[in-house]
């Protein structure tokens, strides 16, 4: 059994995989507020549903840069340097624990359920913030696996501003006085895809990727804005820079705890 963290910056969902590639158990708690109180929380809940169990490894995601398995900065939650590696050690046993960011782990596991596995792949989660995963051959880049797209400087409204700041589901909520699921205008969806086309269109010429998947809470909706946002790279980037294929992810929003599991699969085959 390989279980999954992953630690949203409102919700922790936790899930167990079946030697069978399978989720088996599953089940979600609100992320609390500092690192002690999501320790504790954790570490009990771990225990109460897998302690008895046998558990060949966990994995942990971060909503932020993770190094060495130390979140350095989780811009949603407010923590910094938080040794999540040593926090967590001997969770569940001997099983071993590894830590990624959650986006990297979400790219993984979308790009490995294309059909086909293209040379770049970059994912992209636009949810309470909006985070990113380069994907280079089916493995996260390990040059760029720091990358935060979501912190990319771009122009909206005439200001210079990060591009999670006006396009995550956050942003949009404090735009609309909506969520996503209420939203059902057609000229509203478009503005959205405008949204986040701008952070595209300054990444796209830079990384050039072959595909680009987007998952989250908004990406959960792209079929509401997928089409004008298709429409939007192809109007405004350089006519020798080609657009890419953009598709939603197969699991909006599970694409991290498959992300875990394919890590911990890789890990466990490479140890």
């Amino acid at each position: 059994m390989l279980v999954a963290v992953d630690t949203g910056g409102t919700k922790t969902l936790v899930a167990s995989f079946l030697e069978d590639g399978r989720i088996g158990e599953q089940f979600q708690f609100p992320t609390p507020k500092t690192t002690l109180e999501w320790t504790a929380t954790l570490k009990t809940e771990l225990h109460n549903h897998f302690g008895n169990g046998t558990v060949a490894a966990v994995v942990v995601a971060m909503p932020g840069i993770v190094k060495d398995g130390i979140a350095i900065w989780c811009n949603n939650l407010k923590w910094m340097n938080f040794d999540v590696a040593q926090a967590l050690k001997g969770i569940l046993g001997d099983a071993p624990l590894f830590v990624e960011n959650d986006a990297n782990l979400a790219g993984l596991a979308e790009t490995r359920q294309l059909k086909e596995v293209p040379p770049l792949a970059l994912y992209v989660t636009v949810s309470t913030g909006i985070g990113s995963g380069i994907i280079t051959e089916g493995k996260i880049n390990p040059a760029l696996r720091y990358s935060e797209a979501g912190r990319s400087l771009v122009e909206f409204d005439g200001v210079v501003r990060e591009w999670e700041s006006f396009a995550s589901g956050k942003a949009i909520y404090q735009a609309y006085g909506k969520y996503a699921r209420d939203i059902t205008s057609r000229r509203v969806w478009h503005t959205i895809a405008n949204r986040i086309s701008r952070g595209f269109l300054a990444i796209i010429p830079v990384l050039q990727p072959d595909v680009i998947i987007i998952g989250g809470s908004i990406g959960t909706y792209f079929d509401h804005f997928g089409k004008d946002l298709t429409g939007l790279l192809n109007e405004h980037l350089p006519a020798h820079i080609p657009a890419p294929k953009v598709v939603q992810a197969k699991h909006p929003e599970l694409a991290v705890i498959y992300g875990c599991y394919y890590y911990a699969l890789d890990a466990l085959a490479a140890a």
